[in-house]
């Protein structure tokens, strides 16, 4: 951060508003918003699941393409982004295809929104959504063994806390390594300065308590075991210094063998970077596909 004594609230807007800094951030959202729905259409799946009671707290499977007798399939929970206040994962329905096409099975949960509720609210119910999986997955031909969380933005940052969650502590028959590996797209994983960013500050309401609690830069680093338990951190090369510097802080925290990966991706910004997990011959494709083991 420019100034952690004294943070400039209008160079962190400048940073962190990622739609001020991509004009042209409706067209991806459109897009996203016509291609999820095509995919629906083609793959149908299993719309609006409930993980828990409340209202928002639903998901979407789309199993594996698989032939009849063949292994259950590795799983790709995707978390969307919007800053915890905005989206949903209708918006992200398109990321499917490409994985089922791979023999992925594919799990989009949805979460409730700030203020209504605040970022560890939300951590908590991403944490029921993946004990669902893990429970009801084999149903729909999903491997239990072999999930892997990605998330973008606020997503992301919700990936690297699902990998460091101590699941046994939450339920006695959730495994220490329930989330296998995790893919982090323009995450964010100090909360700190979103504490002063203005255009975010009023809906967030973050307290330094919530910071410490929720912040994966301030957890410890999750255990590696049997060479599981990576994080594959990236961002969009065209992001702000913010967003960089979050991709590498992470890496520099937690250490190199739990972030092998920190990468910024040439030429996208915090929108088009997205889309570039469908892209077969791209880079953050071909790290998905290394997670999976597809």
């Amino acid at each position: 951060m420019k100034n952690a004594a004294r943070p400039d609230p209008a160079w962190l807007d400048s940073q962190y508003n990622n739609r001020a800094l991509v004009p042209e951030h409706g067209v991806h959202f459109e897009r996203w918003k016509t291609d999820s729905q095509r995919a629906r259409e083609r793959l149908g799946g299993l719309l609006d699941v409930a993980y828990g009671h409340a209202e928002g707290e639903k998901l979407d499977v789309f199993p594996a393409q698989r032939k009849p007798g063949a292994p259950l399939a590795p799983v790709l929970v995707f978390i969307h982004g919007g800053y915890w206040r905005s989206l949903d994962k209708a918006d992200h329905s398109f990321l499917a295809p490409s994985f089922v096409k791979q023999g992925a099975c594919v799990v989009v949960p949805n979460y409730a929104l700030c203020p209504a509720v605040t970022i560890p609210d939300i951590t908590l119910q991403m944490v029921q959504a993946l004990a669902w999986v893990y429970r009801h997955i084999g149903v729909h031909g999903g491997d239990r063994r072999r999930i892997t969380v990605v998330g973008h933005s606020a997503g992301g940052h919700l990936a690297a806390m699902l990998l460091a969650c101590q699941w046994p502590a939450v339920a006695a028959d959730l495994p220490p390594d329930l989330v296998k590996n995790a893919l982090s797209i323009s995450g964010v994983f100090d909360l700190e300065p979103l504490r002063h960013t203005p255009f975010v500050a009023d809906s967030l309401r973050l307290t330094p308590a919530q910071v410490k609690k929720a912040s994966p830069a301030l957890l410890p680093a999750p255990p590696l075991r049997d060479g599981r338990g990576a994080l594959f951190s990236v961002a969009g090369g065209s992001e702000s210094s913010e967003f960089l510097r979050q991709n590498q802080l992470i890496q520099q925290v937690w250490g190199s063998q739990v972030v092998p990966v920190a990468e910024a991706l040439p030429g996208l910004n915090h929108f088009s970077v997205l889309e570039a997990l469908v892209q077969p011959r791209h880079r953050l494709n071909q790290l998905a596909k290394q997670l999976l083991k597809v």
